[in-house]
């Protein structure tokens, strides 16, 4: 097990991070467009609103209050339905709580102090998001965990755990925190996702080696329960079923040797910014193929400003289109809902680096894997998202596969 998994807290990585902004449920699917727009995994974390907002919010009570994820795959799905088509005003005003899917384990709320292989651990087992306090001194944790992020040893507040050697091992669910930490009357929480530990994790490489410089193929990366639609069948069966994760579905086509070929897909990151009406008509009328040529990037949210009943100003905007959802133009052509359409993909012999900075780069949850000798003779052969890659790069050395890349071979991929 890498040292760095063991020598850092979760609190290491919140440095920077903004104080959560709670979404709640009482929120409209408008108001919801344009945070999920300038959220990160494409989703957005939504609460139900404090019963007594001058009451001190313990954990427990925090974590009660947690409803779900809201995707943007969610939002079109919904904005897909025929009553929503039929008077798409008034479905986006309907609120989040009739449209979000709650599972209250896609958030856990941690101490700072907790330890990286545990928060691993804890998001290969299905948690999304970790909710960490800041600027809060934590008690219970002995002095090799309780470095802060500006570097400075705190005290334990209370004892601590006893006297930690550096020959002490630890497994992953051990723990050394106090049962109910205690939060010094702070309020103030940040929220990290799965996005934010590959991103610490791609600074790290050097202490992760050999794991970046090995093929997805040989650490068993490659995952091949994913989801998928026929390009002939309509893009409305994405609507029919949930893809698990990563949240999508890959668009394919048969080849003559009975193999399959990646068209496009249907998923939260090419849903992330594009026209939410235009994509949900498209969805809703058109094939899986005929959807994948069309997702338009960079939209206007100028219609959301005269039906949303929410006016707070955001921080960004999209270019404008020209789309107008209320003239006669909606739902007639495919003109209102254009764009790219290529999937990100890589090879089963990339590596595992290449892949992490291939998601980090493109602002995706996910990667499909391809093999063949060139482009036109590519087959589908799996998938690697954010928990194959978590699962991956905690391997134990023993149940490695050999098969490493050069560090020029990794350069020179990483660059291209």
């Amino acid at each position: 097990m890498a040292s760095v998994f063991l020598y850092h807290v979760v609190g290491d990585l919140t440095v920077g991070k903004p104080e959560l902004e709670e979404f709640s449920e009482t929120e409209t699917v408008a108001s919801a467009i344009r945070a999920i727009r300038e959220s990160t995994e494409c989703g957005i974390s939504v609460w139900k609103r404090r019963t007594n907002p001058g009451m001190i919010e313990n954990n427990e009570m925090r974590q009660q209050r947690f409803v779900g994820i809201l995707t943007s795959l969610d939002v079109v799905s919904f904005l897909a339905r025929p009553q929503c088509l039929d008077d798409h005003a008034k479905a986006i005003k309907t609120l989040v709580s009739d449209v979000v899917v709650p599972n209250n384990a896609l958030l856990k709320i941690v101490d700072p102090g907790t330890r990286l292989i545990d928060a691993l651990e804890m998001m290969k087992q299905g948690v999304r998001r970790l909710l960490v306090s800041k600027n809060t001194i934590w008690k219970g944790m002995s002095k090799r965990f309780s470095i802060l992020y500006h570097g400075k040893w705190l005290k334990n507040m209370e004892g601590s755990c006893g006297n930690l050697s550096a020959n002490t091992s630890f497994s992953s669910s051990s723990s050394c925190s106090s049962p109910t930490p205690a939060y010094m009357n702070n309020n103030n929480f940040c929220c990290l996702s799965r996005e934010d530990i590959i991103r610490f994790l791609l600074g790290c490489l050097g202490a992760l080696a050999p794991l970046p410089l090995s093929s997805i193929s040989s650490l068993g990366a490659i995952n091949q329960n994913y989801s998928s639609i026929d390009a002939s069948r309509p893009a409305s069966e994405a609507m029919q079923k949930h893809p698990g994760d990563p949240s999508a579905f890959a668009i394919m086509e048969s080849t003559p040797e009975g193999h399959h070929r990646i068209l496009g897909e249907i998923s939260v990151s090419k849903l992330w910014k594009c026209d939410y009406l235009a994509a949900a008509w498209a969805l809703a009328n058109l094939s899986a193929g005929q959807f994948v040529m069309g997702i338009e990037d960079n939209v206007s949210s100028r219609w959301l400003n005269d039906v949303c009943d929410n006016s707070k100003p955001r921080k960004h905007s999209s270019t404008n289109s020209g789309f107008n959802p209320a003239g006669p133009s909606f739902g007639v052509g495919r003109s209102t809902y254009r764009g790219r359409s290529a999937p990100l993909t890589c090879k089963t012999t990339s590596s595992l680096a290449a892949v992490m900075a291939q998601m980090l780069s493109h602002r995706a949850t996910h990667v499909w894997v391809t093999e063949g000798k060139d482009d036109d003779d590519d087959v589908l052969v799996g998938v690697v998202g954010y928990t194959d890659i978590l699962a991956a790069v905690t391997k134990q050395p023993s149940s490695m596969v050999p098969g490493t890349r050069s560090i020029l071979e990794l350069r020179s991929e990483m660059h291209h």
